[in-house]
């Protein structure tokens, strides 16, 4: 399984790429609003870190099919890395349709159910995002979900991958590479996490000790 980071935040972006770990960003309209800046310039900063994937939402207000091919082409222009991210709608597939027919990489979002991952790959989508952690809030097991949309995708011989969205936690992570998932789009809050274990920092203390105790500091 991949690593997508899941944020607008360029310095979060640069300590995960400095890891090299992450392959890809995903962004949404939340997290752009978060930074306070224009979405051009924090995509074309995205894209100068990282050369990979980069997800770029349409406007959380454009619900039409052709006001989002038009946003979807102006996304596409910003950097040959850019992937339009279309919500999960009529008029999404509608539009997901036309920018894959163009040749423009697409991320359907807001999955939340199987037969929704299977329209957005029949109509062309290059990932679909299913949501985990709002799953969980309902007291639903999210990657209960990411494991039936990639035996789906599996059995019917779909190409269209599958990135875990809504990762809040490293028992996500692991959950979702164990079900199938392609890709997890995390935060950087929680890639540090995976990074941490009480025996890995008692080992490296231990060390330490043992070194100094012979060589001195």
């Amino acid at each position: 399984m991949k690593f997508f980071i899941d944020t607008a935040k360029v310095e979060d972006i640069k300590k995960a790429n400095d890891m090299g770990v992450i392959c890809g960003v995903t962004t949404n309209p939340s997290l752009i609003a978060k930074e306070g800046r224009v979405f051009e310039e924090v995509i074309a900063e995205i894209a100068s870190i990282v050369d990979g994937p980069i997800s770029g939402e349409v406007k959380a207000t454009t619900t039409d099919a052709e006001g989002m091919i038009a946003e979807g082409r102006e996304i596409a222009k910003i950097h040959p890395n850019m992937v339009v991210k279309i919500p999960m709608t009529v008029e999404g597939l509608k539009a997901v349709k036309v920018l894959t027919a163009e040749g423009i990489k697409t991320n359907v979002t807001l999955i939340f159910s199987a037969n929704q991952a299977l329209l957005a790959a029949r109509a062309g989508a290059t990932y679909v995002s299913p949501f985990l952690g709002r799953l969980d809030d309902i007291s639903t097991r999210g990657t209960d979900l990411i494991a039936e949309i990639a035996e789906m995708f599996a059995v019917a011989g779909i190409e269209t991958e599958i990135i875990a969205a809504s990762v809040r936690n490293p028992i996500h992570v692991t959950d979702c590479a164990l079900a199938g998932a392609d890709i997890a789009t995390v935060p950087y809050a929680v890639i540090e996490q995976m990074t941490h274990h009480p025996l890995t920092d008692a080992g490296i203390e231990k060390f330490k000790k043992d070194y100094i105790a012979v060589f001195g500091e």
